[in-house]
């Protein structure tokens, strides 16, 4: 594998400007179109209409129908999912799994700019429900697959595609999952790729880094519930539940759980700091990594919210449901805390934690939801991050690659734990804020997806054996 990448004669164009779009963008480009304007949201839309149109695609390209796979759940027949193989030379357990979600966050057209669930192309940038989370990488996976399969081009290991549904909204069902317990033996893979990894671009659009996401903490709700004989409010009482749990909370806020390193954040911090223009922040960056970390450096690092989100786990309260009358005593409150697990912690042991922190029997901590399983994370090997790095370099000289965990979660929660490792890489440069995702308008640049097409087609054929290519 690493031997393939010192003859990468990729001619790959390194300029930031934009560029007409090839013809193989603008294929490309009808893939995303079509699964962009296609509803997918848990309320109204329909991941399995999604499903079986990308299947169309695949079976245009060549792709035999015995390989195209539409799953959906009997209980949830609008939440399908698509898995489809291209066979290669090596057992079925070293394929590549390409792994992509297909739902999406809800989006109120009354509140957005333009229509959510129509892709318009407007000043550099694609607007759209999905058009950065996560029909991007879907779009492209499906664009790669039919290039594959056009080409005819013997690979030297299966390339499997997953477009799951229920991503976004997994405690009601989660495709990922699903496939794991029931039809393990289409998605076995040595590894994944899938969304959480993207590229960093500078104040001035220049690549800053591309980030290699390996590994991310664990999502757990836990409910937190008071209950009380409750009464008439002209005769309060000193054991009023919606005190009781506010105080529960209040200890929640102030807690912080311990710092926790692992191989991933180690690099992440080591790395950024060389790139971090701001003095203070990049030592503190280094400091932290001594031993014991300078607490200082720590206490600096922890008031900033996205590298205090991976230096711990971390809980917060977002939800509260108390009482059942104006004039009555409460009689039962309730809280939701999510909690984001630091990888090597289990749930349970978390759910203790937070029992000792509240210090009160009258305060009942539960899971609201089954735990997911934990895993460490995956590990970045020379056969995994040797492509990744020798291809950035070909498409952005001097960009380096960046490891990172990431504080939310993807799929990638369900497939690791399971014994496939999944790496969160897309070649997909934004800037801080600037997509939106989950929110209002969400857009993505159109040269930075166009790019990161090219960059996830190189990627998959040199990891499925492909000779060097010249993309121009």
């Amino acid at each position: 594998m690493i031997i393939l990448l010192i003859s990468l004669g990729l001619l790959i164009s390194t300029s930031l400007r934009a560029a007409p779009p090839s013809a193989d963008d603008l294929a490309f480009r009808a893939v995303y179109k079509e699964l962009v304007e296609i509803n997918t949201t848990l309320s109204g839309g329909s991941c399995t209409v999604a499903a079986h149109a990308m299947a169309d695609q695949l079976r245009a390209s060549g792709i035999e129908d015995a390989d195209i796979h539409i799953i959906v759940a009997p209980e949830w027949p609008e939440q399908g999912n698509l898995v489809a193989i291209l066979h290669g030379s090596s057992p079925d357990n070293e394929s590549i799994l390409l792994l992509a979600h297909i739902d999406v966050v809800e989006a109120n057209r009354a509140d957005w700019e333009r229509d959510p669930f129509t892709l318009i192309e407007e000043d550099g940038y694609f607007f759209g429900r999905g058009t950065a989370d996560d029909k991007s990488m879907a779009a492209i996976f499906v664009d790669v697959m039919k290039g594959l399969s056009e080409s005819k081009f013997p690979l030297s290991r299966n390339v499997k595609l997953a477009l799951t549904c229920g991503e976004e909204t997994p405690n009601t069902f989660n495709g990922a999952s699903y496939l794991i317990q029931h039809h393990r033996e289409l998605i076995d893979a040595s590894f994944a790729l899938n969304e959480g990894g993207g590229g960093r671009l500078d104040s001035a659009g220049k690549p800053l880094y591309n980030g290699i996401q390996a590994g991310e903490k664990l999502y757990q709700d836990y409910q937190f519930e008071v209950r009380n004989p409750g009464g008439h409010s002209s005769r309060p009482r000193a054991d009023n539940a919606i005190y009781q749990l506010a105080a529960a909370l209040e200890r929640v806020s102030q807690h912080a759980f311990p710092i926790e390193f692992n191989s991933t954040t180690r690099g992440f911090f080591a790395r950024m700091a060389k790139l971090t223009a701001e003095p203070q922040v990049a030592t503190d960056m280094i400091e932290i990594l001594t031993t014991p970390p300078n607490s200082e450096a720590l206490a600096r690092m922890t008031k900033i919210p996205s590298y205090n989100s991976i230096l711990h786990t971390t809980c917060v309260t977002t939800l509260v449901t108390a009482g059942h009358a104006k004039n009555a005593l409460p009689q039962r409150a309730s809280a939701n805390v999510n909690c984001r697990i630091f990888p090597g912690n289990t749930p349970e042991e978390i759910r203790l934690a937070l029992e000792q922190v509240v210090n009160d029997a009258g305060v009942v901590i539960t899971f609201a939801a089954p735990p997911e399983k934990t895993s460490p994370p995956p590990a970045l090997t020379a056969d995994i991050l040797g492509p990744i790095e020798a291809l950035t370099e070909q498409m952005w000289p001097g960009v380096p690659v960046i490891p990172s965990m990431i504080a939310g979660g993807t799929d990638g929660r369900f497939l690791t734990p399971a014994g496939i490792p999944t790496y969160g890489v897309s070649g997909l440069f934004t800037q801080p804020n600037e997509v939106n995702a989950h929110g209002l308008n969400e857009k993505v640049l159109v040269k930075s997806l166009y790019d990161s097409r090219k960059f996830l087609e190189q990627l998959v054929k040199l990891y499925a054996g492909w000779p060097a290519q010249d993309t121009e």
